[in-house]
């Protein structure tokens, strides 16, 4: 993961991808304008901000039973918020998309990324970013118990970054940059902290 993240930090840096990204997103330009699916892409992206997100790893943190998938949660979310938003400020440097949003107009403007660090970085995207550490977390906590069942988590993130793309805040590189991100930020925590994160089912 580390390394094929390297590789796509790279790709975007030297703008290899750019003709496959600007041609994805004017795609998605132009198929914008059906009220249920460009609102449900807008519920979809304002679920990935900072707040909701925090404010759902909480209430797991405040929680007996779900205490240390809480503290995993929160600790990921901020340390890929902080880091995702250097990366996207102050290394990659890539601006977001100039293109105009032609859909139904929505209740709200658009959640834009919380760069932290006050830049307008598009590489990786923090959205996804945080979708893809709930997801994981969760999956990695549930897997016992739903060995199936918990592959079906990952339809958060996918959705978050289709919604990213399809408002035209990110490239489709910087989505996919946002997953893998998101997945070694979870990953090394997990790992590093020696946190179970089966739920203890003796506590209420």
């Amino acid at each position: 993961m580390v390394i094929a993240f390297l590789i796509i930090t790279y790709l975007v840096h030297a703008q290899i991808t750019e003709q496959f990204d600007e041609s994805l997103i004017l795609y998605f330009q132009s198929i914008s304008g059906n009220t249920s699916l460009d609102i449900s892409m807008w519920v979809f992206t304002e679920i990935g901000g900072i707040i909701p997100i925090m404010l759902f790893c909480f209430v797991m943190f405040v929680r007996r039973k779900t205490r240390r998938m809480g503290l995993i949660m929160l600790l990921a979310v901020l340390v890929g918020t902080v880091a995702s938003g250097y990366l996207k400020d102050y290394v990659v440097e890539r601006p977001r998309p100039d293109l105009e949003y032609i859909g139904t107009e929505l209740p709200l403007e658009i959640e834009s990324d919380t760069t932290v660090l006050g830049g307008k970085g598009s590489f990786p995207s923090g959205h996804v970013t945080r979708a893809t550490v709930i997801a994981f977390v969760l999956g990695y906590a549930l897997s016992e118990r739903f060995p199936r069942g918990w592959v079906l988590l990952w339809i958060f993130p996918a959705c978050m970054a289709l919604s990213r793309i399809y408002l035209l805040q990110h490239f489709p590189m910087d989505v996919i940059g946002g997953v893998l991100f998101g997945v070694i930020i979870a990953d090394i925590l997990t790992s590093k902290l020696k946190i179970p994160l089966s739920v203890d089912k003796s506590k209420t």
